[in-house]
């Protein structure tokens, strides 16, 4: 079931070699959190996100960090998908709905679904859904599920315990040292998405080609195994 739609616009290749980031899942909270830098990055990365022509995919809530970088995106001309599961209408889709909302069953299937429609993926501020998010498609990528770039946003260090946390499970045995440097990092939206974007030209070229189609399947596959054994 999907509700106002819109179709997404043709982006722009640049010849014949198709751009290997067009669209970006951002994870973050449905609430602004208590520092005015939280709110501040959300709009930067909109503001990034429009500058760059890239098209955002996220969790679909209208509150927060969410709601201020969907609506940043919006504003500024480029798509917006909103991935939400019905049972989470009432709570996460609130005042303005903007964009493309589409309405899945379940957080697995909202995970899925975000994941096939993006290129590359962003974490702002969170709390426990986004870092849940964030851990999973980490994992993913570890496992070969997707190849497509991982990045953080560390506004003012938030994320400095989580990955002290990565580093203790390097030290520990449990994450090996390539994968500990499995994701991209920084503390602003701009030097993020280039470093986002210099993975996805690295991985793409490995590809040898757009790997969309193929990281769909993948993920297709693996949620199957592990949700439906």
């Amino acid at each position: 079931m999907e509700a106002n739609q819109e179709k997404a616009p043709e982006t722009a290749t640049g010849g014949d070699a198709p751009r290997p980031v067009r669209a970006v899942c951002v994870f973050c909270g449905s609430r602004p959190g208590n520092r005015p830098s939280f709110s501040a990055a959300a709009l930067d990365l909109g503001k990034q996100l429009v500058e760059r022509q890239l098209d955002l995919v996220y969790g679909g809530g209208s509150g927060g960090l969410m709601g201020l970088v969907s609506k940043a995106v919006h504003d500024g001309g480029r798509h917006v998908l909103g991935v939400i599961p019905s049972a989470l209408l009432p709570e996460e889709v609130s005042g303005e709905t903007l964009g493309e909302v589409k309405v899945v069953r379940d957080m697995h299937e909202r995970k899925s679904e975000m994941a096939k429609h993006s290129d590359a993926f962003i974490a702002l501020p969170g709390g426990y859904g986004t870092i849940e998010e964030l851990l999973e498609i980490i994992t993913w990528a570890q496992l070969g599920i997707h190849n497509k770039p991982v990045g953080l946003l560390n506004v003012d260090g938030y994320y400095n315990s989580l990955l002290s946390l990565f580093d203790k499970g390097v030290e520990e045995g449990f994450i090996d040292d390539a994968a500990r440097n499995i994701f991209v990092l920084a503390d602003n939206a701009a030097d993020l998405l280039t470093k986002l974007t210099a993975a996805a030209v690295a991985a793409h070229v490995d590809d040898g080609g757009d790997d969309r189609n193929g990281t769909a399947c993948n993920i297709e596959r693996s949620l199957t195994l592990i949700f439906r054994g």
